[in-house]
């Protein structure tokens, strides 16, 4: 994106306007103040404004989010290739290598703590909060589709019995698939307890549904 001049009564008016130019935040933007200009009649007459010059920030947390996991990845498994794309606010890293069970763990163990530790790094730099998302051999779309099946068929048992029915500890992105995959069920509800980052999410048929 090219650089604006925006003029406003008051230097925050024109950052205000900015951020709505761009789309962004304050702390996304490069802000240059260009002086006060006068409306008025030979400058003597009038009133005056604030003049601003912004031009947003580039935005290097796709590169820096890849060469952090490439220096891991490095250390657990020679000749891996890390590629790297924005989709909306997610970064989407993706591990190609000759032995992607090792990457990948037990049930994606492996991916998880890869991702737990990318996330927190790349937070860590920017000032805003960014997802990081960490995939081999396509398995985390494999596993959701897998995971989506079995909340599906857990959310029937829950409103068969009217029971709760329990799924064990899994980590938030794959709670967050669960919830959302009952989500417009409202015959049940999802809740997530326990301690740290694994908890059980619990499915629950809602009594007052028949």
């Amino acid at each position: 994106m090219s650089s604006v001049e925006i003029e406003a009564k008051t230097k925050q008016e024109a950052i205000e306007k900015a951020c709505k130019h761009f789309n962004l935040t304050e702390e996304e933007l490069d802000i240059e103040a260009l002086g006060v200009i006068s409306t008025g009649i030979f400058g003597l007459v009038g009133s005056k404004k604030v003049k601003i010059r912004v031009t947003p920030k580039k935005d290097n947390s796709v590169e820096v989010a890849q060469e952090i996991l490439k220096k891991i990845v490095s250390l657990i498994s020679a000749d891996t290739k890390i590629s790297a794309e924005k989709k909306g606010d997610d970064i989407i890293l993706n591990i190609d290598g000759n032995n992607p069970g090792i990457l990948i763990g037990h049930k994606g163990k492996t991916l998880e703590a890869l991702e737990f530790i990318i996330n927190k790094a790349v937070n860590k730099v920017f000032e805003k909060k960014v997802r990081v998302i960490v995939d081999s051999e396509n398995y985390r779309q494999r596993s959701e589709e897998s995971l989506r099946r079995l909340a599906l068929k857990m959310g029937e048992k829950a409103k068969k019995t009217k029971k709760t029915v329990t799924i064990d500890p899994i980590s938030p992105h794959d709670r967050r698939i669960v919830h959302l995959a009952l989500k417009g069920d409202h015959y049940v509800q999802t809740k997530s307890e326990g301690e740290g980052l694994f908890k059980k999410v619990y499915i629950v048929p809602n009594k007052n549904e028949d």
